[in-house]
């Protein structure tokens, strides 16, 4: 295995010597200082007045960018009432999700609640059942913090064999954002819980029909969970539980209740239908393991990719992707372009933080021949990503959870790319 350095690339070098070939390097694509209309004449854009600021009081993306939205898949999510669809995380670059493109995931649909009606319940065994308005909540000190959250089926539909050709489809069950809110020991505190916290357990619902109840240790709801009611500076869209969430970094998206209306200190997990008949990894002998909330160190190449094939030639190549763990930061990202038989060390945007996003890039250049592309992410636990073979050794292709396997584009000559598995 090489883990060298990546090869330095000189930009500079490569235009200066594409300007010098002249109509070579435009068959490569690249676009000519000399002889280009669209730098050398006038344009329309250019010669009148553009929109005003009453056109748009809250702004959307420009029409040319239109193709960048969240999708579903037709015989995945059929049913438009418990249904998800996907990030486009091919189209994204940096780690921050907009809230208009982070993916769903709904049980019973995205209900409409006010601020003013809404309420949020703290029993069980406390000193004080209390119930918090909105208002309330926003009384208490507040936070701020980027996470993500990864559904845990996200890639679960790759566990038989390559199935969905895309990044958005395979691994856009995810997104990351800056949430603001109230720490839940706050509001636990307010309530009042014995110091002795051992063997305890929160129980958290929701206000929508499906309530979508589950049972949490105490120790991590004193840890780091938030109740959140602002994403990425605005208020919570309603797809993604607006007025109020719960934020439980790291691990899975499905105890991230929307809509969150009752917390409920107990002495055991309830063992609701959503952590025993669902949510659940279901092993090769037919067994299944629960509990296994954290999600596991993972990446994903966003570009070059099934729907970012490689548009503009051979030459200077940008290859990016993301890269997360439940388990803390990333500290390194390892990128393939031969099916995992050599490795380099890919370049991170900036040091990786713990439960985000990471952002990665490897400067290349690109020959024209096949690839077969891959990334490896490593946390700070020294966690390694696992192959798709190491992971069925160990649990079988019967799950549908916590696939976090590296995956394999196949970059073809003409720049295209197709999901594959190699071994």
């Amino acid at each position: 295995m090489d883990d060298s350095p990546m090869k330095s690339t000189s930009r500079r070098a490569f235009l200066k010597g594409g300007v010098a070939a002249g109509a070579a390097a435009a068959a490569a694509g690249q676009a000519q200082a000399e002889g280009d209309p669209l730098i050398l004449e006038k344009q329309e854009w250019a010669q009148g007045l553009g929109d005003g600021v009453d056109a748009t009081p809250y702004g959307l993306p420009i029409r040319f960018e239109k193709d960048v939205v969240r999708r579903n898949v037709e015989w995945l999510t059929a049913d438009t009432i418990s249904s998800i669809n996907f990030t486009p995380i091919h189209a994204l670059d940096g780690t921050i999700t907009p809230q208009g493109c982070a993916f769903e995931r709904h049980h019973s649909g995205a209900i409409e609640l006010r601020k003013q009606d809404y309420r949020l319940m703290i029993n069980g065994l406390v000193d004080t059942p209390l119930v918090f308005t909105y208002e309330d909540l926003e009384r208490f000190p507040r936070e701020n913090h980027v996470y993500f959250c990864e559904c845990a089926a996200n890639t679960g539909m790759e566990w038989a064999g390559a199935q969905l050709n895309g990044a958005q489809f395979t691994h856009g069950m995810i997104h990351n954002m800056e949430y603001t809110g109230v720490p839940l020991r706050a509001l636990l505190n307010e309530a009042g819980i014995s110091a002795e916290t051992e063997g305890k357990w929160i129980y958290v619902e929701g206000a929508d029909a499906s309530s979508n109840g589950r049972s949490i240790p105490l120790e991590k709801a004193l840890d780091d969970v938030l109740v959140a009611f602002k994403a990425n500076g605005e208020a919570l869209r309603k797809e993604h539980g607006y007025p109020v969430r719960l934020v439980v970094p790291g691990w899975e998206g499905n105890l991230w209740v929307k809509w969150l209306r009752r917390v409920e200190v107990t002495d055991a997990p309830i063992e609701s239908r959503e952590e025993t008949s669902k949510y659940t990894d279901t092993l090769e002998d037919g067994t299944s393991r629960k509990w296994t909330w954290v999600m596991d160190a993972k990446s994903i190449v966003t570009s070059p990719s099934p729907q970012a094939p490689i548009m503009h030639g051979k030459g200077p190549l940008v290859i990016t992707g993301l890269a997360w763990s439940g388990h803390g930061a990333i500290t390194r990202v390892d990128v393939s372009k031969d099916g995992g038989k050599t490795w380099e060390t890919a370049r991170l945007a900036k040091p990786g933080e713990k439960m985000a996003l990471t952002r990665f890039y490897l400067d290349t250049d690109w020959n024209g021949e096949e690839m077969l592309l891959q990334s490896r992410a490593i946390d700070e636990t020294g966690y390694v990503q696992p192959t798709k073979d190491q992971l069925r050794e160990v649990r079988g292709e019967n799950s549908i959870y916590h696939n976090n396997c590296i995956q394999t584009w196949w970059i073809k000559p003409n720049g295209e790319a197709e999901n594959v598995e190699v071994s």
